[in-house]
């Protein structure tokens, strides 16, 4: 497969069709413009709920657009480019297949118009943390590096202009990975696989597949990072093609990154071990945060990155936006962000993390999870649940069967962030942790915690 300069002079004249307008479909539509293709777009939004800047762009520069509808014709399409929220089985796109079409995604493309290297991230929790974390790393080794991916940043935005130097480190969500043919990582990493998006992928068998596609074309002299603590995931890693690397937080004998004791250690192909930190040295809170720095370091030091540099980024590295971020004190009580909690499991891992004391605020869309598990975690860490959103019915029925009772419902979040107040006393930690997805009443899950946090600047008012 072609690939940088190459690839980019077959896409002159060819007629590709964008499906989606979000980040990642604006970017790729105005790359492959730039690149002479000739360029359609089509998205399920009319033009009234579209960002008029760019509404405006297509206009100056002749690209067709199916707002608010598809397309009657597919057999014109020589490539289809999927946003990650665009499900691959839509009538048009099975359609556009049967006639020719090739049927490829952003970071597909990404991958075939660069020349850089890919460090590529999956999994259900942690990875905007980990991508963070190694992308600070590359950063501090002097690497010519560039943070992209479902982390916000489209990669095809970066991909132009990169060379044989360049690091691209990619969060890949299981939506993008669904859409590869060629995309090669030089080291790829699973950190974990529990219920998510099931909505989208109906078992966990094909989200888990999804995931593993995320090493399907690397070689020998790749490198596949697994969580071997994840049973899952090494199910996974048995298939790679590439060399394996494990990361524990129960020790391990393989070359890789565990925890010994109270120690961040990584262990070379020879057996040789080098101490990373020690957990007291991790500023991000939390086991699974140190699960996040197994990864990242075993990532950094396979990538031939030296110790030393890796210690010292690790214990710089305060987190991300969203993730367990702490907002501030307002009369003794703790405000926690951690909007990026969009399933059961990331929400039990906030719990656990802040450990007891809560006010819990959640809801939103379900993506038809089991919420059991996610109850039965309440007792002993939380003594009183703020629902919202469409799904807080699931919830707060979950909840009751297994005895918690403690339950109030708000319609928006200035009022559950009121209502919080309210029931708070000094001590207590008042966590933003939906176990939803946003979309029922948000954008996006950035835009939810960040209203979160406005909510909380009212109450320094």
């Amino acid at each position: 497969m072609l690939r940088g300069k190459e690839y980019r002079e077959t896409l002159a004249g060819k007629k590709v069709l964008v499906v989606g307008l979000g980040k990642s479909g604006k970017a790729a539509t105005r790359v492959l413009n730039e690149e002479g293709a000739t360029v359609y777009v089509q998205d399920s939004s009319t033009s009234d709920r579209l960002d008029t800047q760019f509404l405006k762009y297509m206009d100056n520069e002749g690209i067709a657009a199916f707002l608010g509808s598809e397309p009657d014709d597919m057999s014109i399409y020589d490539m289809l480019v999927l946003s990650p929220g665009v499900p691959s089985d839509l009538a048009f796109i099975k359609e556009a297949e049967k006639q020719g079409a090739e049927i490829i995604g952003e970071i597909e493309l990404a991958y075939r118009i660069s020349e850089g290297n890919f460090v590529a991230i999956t999994g259900t929790n942690g990875k905007t943390t980990t991508t963070s974390l190694v992308g600070k790393i590359f950063e501090d080794a002097g690497f010519k590096t560039s943070i992209v991916g479902n982390i916000g940043n489209p990669v095809v935005t970066h991909a132009e202009e990169t060379t044989s130097e360049d690091w691209l480190i990619t969060e890949a969500s299981s939506f993008q990975l669904e859409t590869i043919k060629t995309f090669r990582p030089r080291l790829a990493t699973v950190l974990n696989i529990t219920p998510d998006h099931l909505n989208r992928h109906k078992t966990m068998e094909a989200y888990a597949a999804a995931k593993a596609n995320v090493m399907m074309n690397q070689k020998d002299d790749d490198s596949f990072i697994y969580n071997a603590d994840d049973e899952t995931v090494r199910r996974i890693a048995s298939n790679a093609k590439g060399r394996t690397i494990s990361f524990s937080m129960k020790g391990g004998s393989e070359p890789g990154a565990y925890l010994d004791d109270s120690k961040v250690i990584v262990r070379d192909a020879d057996g040789q071990e080098y101490t990373i930190c020690d957990t007291d040295d991790i500023r991000i809170i939390g086991d699974h945060n140190i699960e996040n720095v197994l990864a990242a370091s075993a990532i950094a030091f396979f990538a031939g990155i030296e110790v030393e540099v890796i210690s010292a980024s690790v214990k710089e590295f305060a987190g991300v936006e969203h993730r367990i971020e702490f907002c501030g004190k307002v009369d003794e009580v703790e405000y926690y962000n951690d909007s990026k909690g969009t399933n059961t499991d990331a929400a039990i891992i906030a719990l656990k993390a802040l450990e007891k004391d809560i006010i819990l605020i959640a809801g939103g869309d379900a993506k038809n999870q089991d919420f059991d598990e996610f109850a039965a975690a309440l007792e002993g860490r939380v003594h009183a649940l703020i629902l919202l959103g469409r799904d807080a019915d699931i919830i707060e029925e979950a909840a009751k069967r297994y005895g918690f009772t403690d339950i109030y419902r708000c319609k928006d979040m200035p009022e559950c962030v009121r209502k919080a107040s309210e029931l708070a006393k000094p001590g207590d930690k008042v966590l933003l942790s939906p176990a939803c997805a946003s979309w029922d009443m948000y954008d996006n899950f950035e835009q939810r915690g960040r209203h979160f946090k406005s909510c909380i600047k009212e109450l320094l008012r």
